[in-house]
């Protein structure tokens, strides 16, 4: 009966802290209670879980994208749609994951020439090369080559916008002819007076475009302008005849496009070509 209580306090001991009084220390916290996953389920870093850095929208969306399948939609618009955040705080938190190397985003160019954005989603990015770091550097990305400028194209002596605006409209239809003959809007603002300058000598816009689209080489083309633009000029026809010197000059009209052939002829006043209003019932010439 002489023995000592061994939880009594002795006299020696000191006072527990507050912050370590065991009360304190499991009255509250975090509890796990998991279960294991076996299907439906991505496999998170705590780097990005618990990033130091990163806000906890961009944390957030950062899970949302590494668990949705490859092909998903995670441009603004999709996710601002999904989420109640809206798109300037979606696009901030885009932002963030782009510069912690979470997305990448890169500009593809897809059959037919269109060019499309892909984004990238990294779920361990690589991290960023320290100063004490001594592997070598990646090789540095060669610049492509400056393009040779096209070469140059004849010039209309009367370039009204009325016949620059036929010679641009048949450029753009030669891809209706052929598919590899599509140019763009700077190739044609450059070929555009050289066209005018045959329908100016009195050549028929479908003379013109089979100049330039018949007898192609069956390989493809590197480069379309290019070509259009050496026909244009190794194949000028000559200007029309002019009359006797004691002649007086011809009134030049500008060149305007028959109603019913698509032909192109000189009149002060667009209507039809003088052998449309020949062959017309009732016609007249001027």
């Amino acid at each position: 009966m002489d023995e000592k209580n061994p939880s009594a306090r002795t006299h020696a001991e000191s006072r527990i802290a507050a912050n370590d009084h065991p009360n304190r220390r499991n009255s509250g916290g975090l509890v796990h209670e998991n279960a294991r996953h076996t299907t439906h389920f991505t496999v998170i870093g705590n780097h990005l879980a618990q990033h130091a850095d990163l806000s906890l929208l961009a944390i957030g969306l950062g899970v949302h994208i590494q668990s949705l399948p490859k092909g998903a939609r995670v441009d603004i618009k999709s996710l601002a749609a999904r989420f109640p955040e809206g798109a300037t705080r979606i696009a901030a938190a885009l932002r963030e994951l782009e510069a912690h190397g979470y997305l990448r985003r890169e500009r593809t160019r897809v059959p037919g020439g269109r060019i499309i954005t892909r984004t990238i989603s990294c779920n361990h990015p690589v991290r960023r090369r320290k100063a004490d770091d001594h592997s070598p550097a990646p090789p540095p990305r060669k610049r492509p080559a400056p393009r040779k400028a096209l070469p140059a194209v004849p010039q209309p002596a009367y370039p009204s916008p009325a016949l620059l605006q036929a010679a641009t409209d048949l450029l753009a239809g030669l891809r209706r002819h052929d598919p590899r003959l599509l140019l763009s809007a700077c190739d044609t603002t450059h070929l555009a007076p050289g066209v005018a300058a045959w329908l100016e000598r009195d050549v028929t816009p479908m003379a013109v475009r089979d100049a330039l689209s018949a007898g192609l080489p069956l390989d493809p083309l590197r480069r379309p302008a290019a070509l259009l633009a050496h026909r244009l000029a190794a194949q000028l026809p000559p200007p029309p005849p002019f009359r006797a010197a004691a002649s007086p000059p011809p009134v030049r009209h500008p060149l305007q496009t028959c109603d019913a052939c698509d032909r192109a002829f000189r009149s002060p006043v667009p209507g039809r070509c003088r052998d449309c209003r020949a062959a017309s019932p009732g016609g007249r010439l001027a």
